[in-house]
């Protein structure tokens, strides 16, 4: 069953007030939430549902002001809760016209949605936000024609991977399953497994490699007790073969791994899509997490720098290949042809689609770079503050989604995030020289709007 539309009553309670009459309607975050295209959201988002008959969803307009708010504020799905009931503005936001006193949606609801959404119909959210800086001033068609692309580490929220902590994790969750589906085992190694992975902490700390190897072999002795235990107690059970096939899949994996070794290695149990990541950083040598590709204007918006294109990249590839899928990625999403794209050292040997009119330059290149480039390749770092404030303020930080998809919603979310909280502190200042009498110096916004943008990706 497909969502309700959002419709605007208009209707008065006798008994309750309406936001609109409460809240002041200068506040940027009411400003913010009329200036959106809802339809076009609602379009977008809801085409994920089918007309099957079954229980009506949440209304699209309330899960996409949620997912917004989430990622603008950096809340959690439990505070993001709590605010709601509290903040008459954040159920302005989310299309109510009468403040409730219980939420209509719990912390699962959030989820739920943005599983049913994934990355392709997420990224409605980003468009609309960059269309919305082009209607109200804030950026110009113009501004997305030369762009700055940069990969960065979205990490996973993972504890810092070692061979003893996995070989001690591993054994755990199969005396653990074990126990939960009544397969009796020999011995469960509990307490001597747990000694010898502190022992092995200590030796390690105290750089005693050779008596802390021998406290690693031992766990995973520890380990391979049980895995042969296990397999012996259910071979003649189906069912619990099929149980315990993935979970003795990873620990097999894990007894096995060594430091150093080449090729995919297991860095999490809960989460094995993690991969082992190297930016060159002095300060955090190795990250856990996948590779996201970030696309910024090369010069400065007049709301500010807004990010164009995110994307994970599953695989830990060269920087200089992933251009191939991103440029035309860009190019869809904004639905402007690109001129130029503007890159670090490591993009080097791209392999960039050759497209007419557009041309790749990266740092320290020398061959056909002129005044004007070598001008515009100094703006290449201002892509970092941008990696930086998703980070930092828009939950890109630690990725506490589940799997490939999670790793490539959190990106896209994280940018449509950082988007809205520059569109909302562009209204804040649009509001302020209204009111000191300075607002036809600020680009005449209000006179002359400038023309849509994404008109045939929207479309």
């Amino acid at each position: 069953m497909r969502p309700p539309k959002s419709t605007e009553t208009r209707q008065r309670d006798l008994l309750r007030s309406r936001l609109d009459e409460i809240v002041s309607l200068k506040h940027p975050l009411v400003k913010l939430a009329r200036a959106i295209d809802w339809g076009f959201l609602e379009s977008r988002l809801g085409a994920a549902y089918s007309d099957k008959p079954g229980r009506p969803p949440l209304p699209t307009l309330l899960m996409a002001g949620l997912t917004i708010l989430k990622h603008m504020e950096n809340l959690s799905d439990e505070t993001l809760c709590a605010r709601w009931l509290e903040n008459p503005y954040y159920q302005l936001f989310c299309g109510e016209e009468f403040f409730r006193h219980e939420a209509p949606f719990d912390r699962s609801s959030l989820t739920r949605w943005r599983q049913r959404m994934g990355e392709e119909k997420l990224l409605a959210l980003v468009q609309e936000s960059l269309h919305l800086a082009t209607r109200s001033g804030a950026a110009k068609p113009a501004d997305f024609t030369k762009m700055i692309v940069d990969t960065t580490v979205q990490p996973k929220a993972i504890t810092f991977p070692t061979d003893a902590k996995l070989v001690h994790r591993a054994r755990e969750k199969l005396v653990g399953m074990a126990k939960t589906l009544g397969v009796s085992l020999r011995q469960s190694y509990v307490r001597v497994g747990k000694a010898a992975l502190i022992a092995h902490q200590r030796y390690a700390h105290a750089k005693q490699f050779k008596r802390a190897n021998r406290a690693l072999k031992k766990q995973r002795t520890y380990l391979g007790r049980v895995i042969r235990d296990i397999g012996r107690k259910i071979a003649d059970d189906p069912a619990a073969k099929e149980a315990f096939a993935p979970l003795l899949s990873q620990a097999i994996r894990v007894r096995h791994q060594r430091r150093g070794q080449r090729g995919p290695k297991v860095y999490s149990l809960h989460a094995p899509e993690v991969e082992c990541i190297g930016k060159g950083k002095p300060h955090k040598p190795y990250e856990f997490g996948v590779k996201v590709s970030v696309a910024t204007p090369l010069h400065r918006c007049a709301g500010g720098q807004f990010v164009a294109h995110v994307a994970a990249l599953p695989g830990n590839p060269y920087d200089g290949h992933t251009l191939k899928t991103v440029i035309p990625a860009i190019t869809e999403q904004i639905g402007v042809s690109l001129r130029r794209v503007i890159a670090d050292a490591g993009y080097r040997g791209h392999n960039a689609p050759p497209v007419k009119g557009m041309q790749v330059f990266t740092t320290g290149q020398k061959r056909g770079v002129t005044g004007q480039i070598r001008r515009e390749l100094r703006r290449r770092s201002a892509v970092e503050p941008v990696i930086g404030h998703m980070k930092d303020g828009h939950r890109m930080d630690r990725n506490f989604l589940a799997g490939r998809a999670g790793d490539a919603a959190n990106a896209v979310l994280a940018a449509a995030g950082y988007n809205f909280r520059l569109l909302l502190a562009w209204f804040r200042m649009l509001w302020r020289a209204l009111r000191a009498g300075t607002f036809n110096q600020h680009k005449r916004v209000a006179a002359n709007p400038p023309a849509a943008l994404y008109t045939t990706a929207r479309g």
